[in-house]
């Protein structure tokens, strides 16, 4: 079920559990339809529609998002020695706008702040605008800008409170 706040749609009844291998299909055509905007812009496929989210289940670091027992997306989280990287985060299409992103973003939260780190970090790429604007709208601090695997990147990170 939905439900309307603020004149919006948001999911009522979302869950964000740990992904399993029956979570792939879901997960590959979240993030296919999610960053298929972005190819043309950038000139290539983003980074995270090459990943092997296979990988990321096996090692316990993809989770998804359910509404009404259907997956509208997915975080990914990795853990580094003095942060923990927010690999990825997509929401399918049909669902954005419902605040599934930002539940997702606050769970990453929650996770740091479990595994003890005071740093959340992410990184996105530069002509990815959108992103641009919504990071430092949540309270994410831009750190830097370069290259990556081939990508311009843009890199935030998010002090949290242990």
């Amino acid at each position: 079920m939905f439900a309307i706040l603020r004149g919006r749609i948001v999911a009522e009844h979302m869950q964000i559990r740990p992904a399993n291998a029956s979570d792939l299909p879901a997960m590959t055509r979240i993030v296919a339809s999610a960053y298929q905007q972005y190819v043309e812009r950038i000139g290539k496929p983003p980074g995270p529609m090459l990943d092997d989210y296979s990988v990321h289940v096996r090692a316990h670091a993809a989770w998804v998002a359910e509404a009404d027992g259907v997956t509208v997306g997915l975080i990914v989280l990795l853990s580094e020695d003095d942060h923990l990287l927010l690999d990825n985060v997509a929401v399918d299409p049909a669902y954005q706008g419902r605040r599934i992103g930002r539940a997702l973003l606050a769970f990453a939260e929650r996770e740091a702040i479990r595994r003890g780190y005071g740093d959340l970090r992410l990184y996105t790429h530069a002509k990815m605008t959108e992103n641009l604007t919504l990071y430092p709208a949540l309270g994410w601090e831009e750190t830097g800008r370069g290259e990556q695997a081939g990508y311009q990147r843009v890199f935030f990170r998010k002090r949290v409170r242990l």
